[in-house]
């Protein structure tokens, strides 16, 4: 039956269950008409009058962590608010450990984890049975973590935490799946200089962590290529292992009952073979100066600036964070000075981006007119020197204080969020109290901290200042930007598939 027939079939019943919700907006309906606001309640008053109340101090909810004899460690939070169910696993792999000449393999393990199927149930009958229950499973290997998650009714919870403890210890990996996956990466690859932002960020990274780096290396057809069945299998087994997991379930569940299921859908859960090696890669910045990616169809520039980053666990951590607010933003001073005042600029940031585990990016940059680049990067550079050179105001201190605290109470506004942010912390070893520090911290930091702290951590002299467009249309040249500067071509070609 098609949904016009069921739709045409089912009329009637639908109108009579409608009826005692239409009566209900009728009756409110006719209230709110009836209702007249005050004089008072109409007069418009100025921003500076107006009062809010605090926004809530975080409260981290109630939630219980233990460990299975395999290593496995769990987190339980119970939410009755709706009847929903969802859960993940964090395994302790990523792209960063994957083989230089097999880059892609990590990503590709990761996807075809769910997309195959398992063991037990093929790619099909797995897709089949959570459309079933309005349910899902995912996995994927990024950077620095690989994930397995699942969501589903309360009342499918055993059902789908079956399917999912398979999909995560069971995957067939199906040859069908693999070659659709090669097939899909490879079309990624063919196009992956058709968007300026994509080629802007992709060889910033390689800049400044170098063409090499895991944290900047590219799939490439010959890696591609060079990765077969028994490499997915291998990659597997060392990454995702119960002393290398951490599961964490949120939702309407009873703790007693999902121990249970724990226990037995996860308690028996062995690795095979060694566990992959997780040593960190050493980061060095790669590069500094001026270059440029010749792209002549384009009328403006894509551009990015900056150098190597630090850590999330750095003392100044929170100094960086209210600066970051001083510099961005509708009140901050690019977006007043370069793009409002002097009008240089549709997009312009600069700000710092710290990792967990391993230093991120200070990243400027933005999108400008071809005639107006150079000026655009003056400019920037310019408002990233100066709060380098002069303390902020009283008044900017103020407001990007309150905008870090106000933003950040955000990321916990539901228990999953909060879930989530927990196992971050444990992943990385940080401490469990680590949101409550750094709120500390940004409340007492001073205006001289935010100064020293950019003075410690902006460094022009590493700068990398990268430019996508079309030289012809950029003048003056990029070669104005400083005396006796050299512009270096980026060549972004493609190499070609391997015989």
């Amino acid at each position: 039956m098609n949904s016009i027939s069921w739709f045409m079939g089912n009329r009637r019943s639908l109108r009579r269950r409608m009826m005692p919700l239409l009566a209900l907006i009728g009756l409110f309906g006719g209230l709110l008409l009836a209702w007249q606001p005050s004089a008072s309640a109409l007069t418009p008053r100025h921003f500076d009058e107006l009062e809010f109340s605090p926004l809530p101090d975080i409260e981290l909810p109630a939630y219980e962590r233990y460990a299975l004899p395999n290593g496995l460690v769990v987190y339980l939070l119970e939410d009755h608010e709706l009847p929903l169910v969802s859960g993940s696993a964090t395994f302790r792999t990523g792209t960063r450990f994957e083989p230089a000449d097999r880059v892609g393999l990590a990503s590709l393990t990761g996807e075809a984890m769910r997309l195959g199927g398992t063991t037990n149930l093929g790619a099909d009958d797995l897709n089949q049975a959570l459309e079933q229950r309005a349910a899902s499973i995912e996995t994927s290997i990024d950077t620095s973590d690989g994930t397995a998650s699942f969501s589903a009714l309360s009342e499918d919870t055993a059902a789908v935490f079956a399917l999912f403890a398979d999909v995560v210890q069971r995957p067939a990996f199906a040859d069908d799946k693999i070659d659709l996956l090669r097939r899909q990466y490879s079309g990624s690859i063919a196009r992956r200089n058709d968007d300026p932002d994509d080629i802007t960020g992709r060889e910033f990274r390689k800049l400044v962590y170098g063409a090499d780096s895991p944290y900047a290396r590219t799939m490439e057809y010959a890696t591609l290529a060079a990765i077969d069945h028994g490499d997915i299998e291998r990659f597997y087994q060392a990454s995702i292992r119960p002393e290398k997991t951490i599961l964490g379930i949120v939702g309407d569940f009873d703790s007693a009952q999902m121990k249970q299921w724990i226990a037995d859908y996860f308690g028996d859960w062995q690795g095979t073979g060694a566990a992959l090696d997780t040593t960190l890669p050493t980061v060095e910045q790669a590069r500094a100066g001026v270059f440029m990616v010749s792209q002549p169809q384009l009328t403006q520039s894509y551009v990015q600036l900056g150098h190597l980053g630090g850590q999330l666990d750095y003392p100044d951590h929170a100094a960086l964070s209210v600066m970051n607010e001083v510099l961005n933003g509708f009140s901050g001073r690019l977006f007043n000075e370069v793009r409002s005042r002097q009008g240089l600029a549709y997009l312009v940031y600069a700000y710092w981006a710290p990792r967990y585990d391993h230093p991120g990016l200070f990243i400027g940059g933005g999108q400008t007119r071809s005639e107006a680049t150079v000026p655009f990067i003056k400019s920037t550079m310019a408002e990233i020197d100066r709060i380098r050179s002069a303390p902020i105001t009283g008044v900017e201190l103020a407001q990007a204080q309150d905008a870090v605290l106000n933003s950040f109470v955000f990321n916990f506004q539901s228990p999953d969020q909060t879930l989530a942010r927990l196992i971050r912390y444990e992943y990385y070893d940080y401490p469990q109290d680590f949101v409550f520090q750094f709120q500390d911290r940004v409340r007492a930091t001073t205006i001289a901290q935010v100064q020293t702290a950019a003075q410690a951590h902006l460094n022009p002299e590493q700068m990398v200042v990268l430019v996508v467009g079309n030289p012809a249309e950029i003048q003056p040249s990029l070669d104005s930007l400083a005396p006796n500067i050299t512009v270096t071509p980026i060549d972004i070609t493609i190499p070609d598939p391997p015989a």
